[in-house]
């Protein structure tokens, strides 16, 4: 019953034909190398660094966060009413601010949920220019001003 085949050795199997271990497909400066995620994480603090020649002070102790799609969990099926820090659109949340911070950040937290946005721009230019007005908007609510003092309209 014995084998005359030697025992195989764990993390043998990826190397099986000799040609070394597999890396990445494209290196890291081809842009197919980026994700959707890392393009969106890029229109985010694209929209902060616009704001930043104007606001460098008021945003130095703010955080701005990306989660892929907000928990509703704890929402009832009927319960559409979100707070005034939920920025929605037809009861689908695209944004939330968190003044006092979140766990383990006591600065106030700007947070962007990128499915639903993505769900509602058709191109990459219309989604930039959704986040840019979404990460506005938050930062206006935050400031208790208004969208037209925290990003003036280009003359």
């Amino acid at each position: 019953m014995g084998s005359d085949r030697p025992a195989r050795r764990p993390g043998r199997r990826r190397d099986r034909h000799g040609r070394g271990l597999r890396g990445m497909l494209a290196p890291r400066p081809v842009p197919i190398a980026h994700s959707r995620g890392d393009a969106f994480d890029a229109m985010v603090l694209h929209a902060v660094d616009h704001l930043q020649p104007r606001l460098a002070e008021q945003l130095a102790q703010v955080e701005f966060a990306v989660e892929d799609v907000p928990d509703v969990s704890h929402r009832g099926t009927a319960d559409y009413d979100f707070d005034s820090d939920i920025l929605d659109d037809n009861a689908v949340p695209l944004s939330r601010l968190y003044r006092n911070g979140v766990a383990g950040i006591n600065v106030p937290v700007i947070v962007v949920y990128r499915r639903p946005l993505e769900s509602r721009a058709s191109q990459s230019e219309d989604l930039a220019d959704l986040v840019h007005d979404v990460v506005v908007e938050q930062v206006a609510r935050l400031l208790g001003r208004s969208t037209e003092e925290i990003d003036p309209p280009a003359e």
